[in-house]
């Protein structure tokens, strides 16, 4: 069980960073947290797909998608290659579908919403820089923390409470 962010936000003061609250939980697992790897993309996926089909040790792939609310950049079956492979969740600064099977899926999801339209694949967009989106900026490599009541960034790992 990952551990709560209010708890986490209280044993670290100013060194967690505190995403505004515009994403919503969509995966089976609404608390998680891993190290951070990101996908910066617009309105294509190809580069979610290709992250999420390596190995993940229990990260989390964040995808800067631009804010888009025209398509989405994950859904049930790129969800199914984030278990496969290890990826305790998938942060989306935009859109995903299939959000009912998503939901019964083994691994933390938040978007900002669900649009029923796939997106381009073109393979653009660039993997493992700094993203920033809702008031923070992920490095990969930084620590992910997320559940119903937020999510937050810091640069090491927490140690449990």
């Amino acid at each position: 069980m990952a551990q709560k962010t209010a708890d986490l936000c209280d044993q670290l003061g100013d060194a967690a960073a505190v995403a505004d609250p515009v994403l919503a939980n969509y995966g089976g697992m609404s608390a998680f947290g891993g190290q951070i790897a990101t996908v910066k993309v617009f309105e294509d996926n190809s580069l979610v797909r290709a992250a999420l089909e390596t190995p993940g040790f229990g990260r989390v792939l964040v995808i800067d998608g631009g804010g888009s609310l025209r398509c989405a950049l994950v859904g049930d079956q790129l969800a199914i290659l984030g278990v496969k492979h290890g990826w305790a969740g998938i942060v989306v600064y935009g859109c995903i579908r299939d959000s009912q099977a998503i939901a019964e899926l083994d691994i933390g999801v938040q978007a900002l919403g669900t649009h029923p339209r796939r997106s381009i694949k073109k393979g653009e967009g660039a993997a493992d820089i700094p993203v920033t989106f809702a008031g923070v900026t992920f490095r990969p490599g930084a620590w992910l923390y997320a559940d119903d009541d937020g999510l937050i960034v810091t640069a090491q790992r927490v140690s449990p409470l």
